[in-house]
């Protein structure tokens, strides 16, 4: 049998392409890919703008979390920095100044842009994953969120999407289908989640406490809070029917993904509009996109933009980004192992990756819903805290709730990673929370990286003597109650203080953590 050279192969793959992807959707994705890039190149902004505000406070050298230290306890750990490179690959291993890392954000942030006015191309969207893994990978608690990893494995995906030349890169229909299995790994890794989670998914309760108790509320949340009984019981029943039953269709003929896409964009809006998720749902909605082809997007498109597409000159496929797709499948293949697992498996974990590079993830979301709200409120004095007539005066975050009177905020798609941590922060106490205790720390010390997380400094920048964290009960005011307010707390217990600059416990505290430097 006579031998097939290695370029007789490689010609051989366009029949290969014909006679296994083509029959499965023959649809074109020309215009589906650039609007999916221009909504990937939103959601890239978003992350990189919200990265920017609060890289110096929450990361930097002088931050919550100095990068530079965790780098350096990470490289203690492993022992050698082979090992602490392939376990944790970031560019900052090179170098975690501040400087450098504020810089990185910035060709981040210019980079989405570009991509977002439709400025795409192969190195482009490389060095966007490349970057946002690498803070990502530092992030430490600050990224431990859902649609971090979400949007890492969507955005490398998108890399083999992006022309590498002028010419528009075809868009084959492998890489819908990969994003089709992204898209159904999240929607539904989350209905799996609720049903093993939390029993008042099975009694349909429990979207009668979710706009209350949620990480952060918007003004909608009070309104949809005090919905009859039924109506919430018909959403968790819907949410079930919508997670577990409708994520099959987008496997299924045209016709039928189209209906899939367009019920679960109708869902995550739904979702937009209870509360303040970050821009998880808002990728969500992207990932929707690959579920139809030109064809259905031209119905709803303008003529313009349609027929702009179609003027772009098509690059053929090469062989190499031919068997660059060929190989793209196969890895997310083997890759999807442990993830179908978690999926059946009666421990279902959420938001997890097998793989240091993140490429081919678990997810799920509000698998526990918590039946009743707390919250921690910090507040400063500069009388004695033993002195029954001290006057204390509260911090006022970003987005979470504070004081009672203020409206809920509309944040979305916007991530205040501080008030979202301190949501977590009240199910347990400082020993597993030791950044806040540290944040304590350095507003008593008037810290300017510190004060800039939060919405007002009731001491104009003047450092009190005192700090104090309160746990508090929140609960949406009545529906018939006439006192304009949003909230009604009641206090509940101290979570730790009073606390001052002089605490010898303090201070043995921050250099146990090497915070002190």
């Amino acid at each position: 049998m006579q031998k097939m050279s290695y370029k007789t192969v490689l010609e051989q793959l366009p029949r290969v392409e014909t006679e296994w992807i083509r029959p499965l959707d023959p649809g074109s994705y020309r215009l589906t890919s650039f609007i999916f890039l221009r909504f990937l190149g939103l959601i890239y902004t978003l992350a990189f703008l919200s990265l920017a505000n609060q890289l110096s406070p929450l990361l930097g050298s002088d931050g919550l979390l100095p990068v530079p230290l965790f780098l350096e306890k990470t490289l203690r750990y492993f022992g050698d920095s082979a090992t602490a490179w392939a376990r944790l690959p970031t560019l900052f291993w090179f170098d975690a100044s501040d400087k450098t890392m504020m810089a990185l954000c910035h060709i981040g942030l210019l980079l989405s842009v570009l991509l977002l006015l439709g400025i795409s191309h192969v190195l482009q969207l490389a060095a966007l994953w490349v970057i946002y893994l690498s803070f990502n990978q530092v992030g430490q608690i600050f990224y431990g969120y859902g649609w971090e990893i979400l949007l890492l494995e969507s955005g490398f995906l998108a890399i083999f999407l992006a022309p590498l030349r002028q010419r528009r890169a075809p868009s084959p229909a492998a890489l819908m289908w990969l994003y089709r299995w992204v898209l159904f790994r999240v929607i539904f890794g989350a209905g799996l989640i609720k049903i093993r989670g939390d029993a008042c998914w099975l009694d349909l309760t429990c979207m009668c406490y979710h706009y209350q108790t949620q990480p952060i509320p918007n003004p909608l949340s009070w309104y949809l809070h005090h919905l009859p009984t039924l109506f919430h019981k018909l959403s968790v029943f819907s949410t079930h029917m919508i997670e577990l039953l409708v994520p099959f269709l987008i496997f299924s003929p045209r016709r039928l993904r189209h209906l899939a896409g367009l019920i679960l964009i109708g869902f995550q809006i739904l979702l937009i509009l209870s509360g303040n998720l970050s821009w998880f749902n808002w990728l969500t909605i992207a990932l929707c996109i690959p579920c139809f082809d030109d064809h259905a997007l031209e119905r709803i498109l303008p003529n313009r933009l349609s027929n702009f597409i179609q003027r772009i000159p098509l690059a053929e496929m090469s062989h190499t980004r031919r068997v660059g797709v060929y190989g793209l499948c196969i890895l997310v293949f083997y890759l999807s192992s442990a993830p179908i697992q978690n999926m059946v498996s009666p421990q279902q974990a959420m938001n997890r990756s097998y793989d240091p590079l993140h490429l081919v993830n678990t997810y799920g979301a509000f698998g526990h819903i918590g039946k009743q709200r707390r919250e921690i409120i910090l507040k400063g004095t500069n009388d004695h805290p033993a002195d029954p007539n001290a006057h204390w005066h509260e911090y006022q975050f970003k987005a979470k709730p504070g004081d009672g009177d203020r409206m809920p905020v509309l944040v979305s798609p916007y991530h205040y990673r501080l008030d979202w941590q301190i949501w977590f922060a009240a199910m347990s106490d400082y020993k597993s929370n030791p950044w806040l205790v540290h944040f304590m720390y350095k507003l008593m010390q008037g810290n300017e990286g510190a004060l800039s997380l939060i919405e007002h400094d009731p001491f104009d920048g003047k450092a009190p003597a005192y700090i104090q964290a309160d746990l508090y009960d929140y609960e949406f005011t009545a529906a018939d109650d006439k006192t304009g307010a949003w909230w009604k707390r009641q206090r509940l217990s101290t979570w730790l203080g009073p606390l001052s600059l002089e605490d010898p416990a303090l201070r043995e505290f921050i250099g146990h953590y090497s915070w002190d430097r």
